[in-house]
């Protein structure tokens, strides 16, 4: 295990269910997300912070206990531990808690610990945008997504692998601003991008299990809009 910086802050508390770390009072414990791991993925439920304390709480949705990172850059690569869950059973939860700067960072789920495990960039930022994410990740497709008064286009017919990372870019040409939610097979929310009126947003999404994905809008005042994505 690589040792830790004393230039980044870090709170870490490895459980097998929810607990608080500390010998008298629990810290608090600031935004929490929650990660659905699995033997074949690692779900967060959002890939946009602000600078602050977050508690990443763990799903170990899978068949073997797994070991979950966050990740800081080390010059072009991910590789410096910056909080870690080092062992989360199967069927548990556990917290992840760290001291988020702004840039750039990976979640990486490791059934049995093995290997640099299933990955989902997060990028946190100060004022709320994710224009420069997908410039600085690694993906293996690229997706426009307009929308355009009532409807959604870029996504008909679109057939995706399991664990394929897309790279999705918002193009908004409405006059309202408009949230596009990912969510899984399960109804959870993956990632969300915020366009403004006549905005972009971007962001790289990991698909992880099979099985019917759904990008849905929605806008103050407006009906929502859905498109299927048939990963498989």
């Amino acid at each position: 295990m690589k040792s830790r910086t004393a230039a980044v802050l870090v709170a870490l508390c490895a459980a097998a269910a929810l607990t608080a770390c500390g010998d008298d009072e629990p810290a608090p414990k600031g935004e929490q997300v929650p990660v659905t791991a699995t033997d074949t993925s690692c779900e967060v439920t959002t890939t946009l912070f602000t600078p602050g304390t977050v508690t990443f709480t763990v799903t170990n949705r899978g068949q073997q206990a797994t070991g979950v990172y966050l990740y800081g850059r080390e010059g072009t690569t991910f590789t410096k531990v910056v909080a870690e869950v080092a062992d989360v059973p199967a069927g548990r939860t556990g917290d992840l808690r760290a001291q988020l700067e702004t840039g750039t960072y990976e979640v990486a789920c490791k059934p049995g610990r093995q290997g640099d495990g299933m990955r989902t960039r997060i990028t946190v930022s100060d004022d709320g945008t994710v224009a420069s994410a997908a410039a600085e990740t690694a993906y293996d497709r690229a997706l426009t997504i307009e929308l355009s008064g009532d409807t959604l286009t870029g996504v008909d017919g679109l057939i995706a692998e399991p664990g394929e990372k897309l790279a999705l870019k918002v193009a908004n040409k409405t006059a309202g601003a408009r949230t596009l939610y990912v969510l899984n097979p399960e109804g959870k929310r993956v990632a969300e991008l915020k366009a403004e009126p006549n905005g972009t947003a971007e962001t790289v999404v990991t698909l992880g299990a099979a099985g019917n994905w759904t990008l849905k809008v929605k806008g103050d005042g407006v009906a929502s809009l859905s498109k299927r994505l048939l990963v498989r």
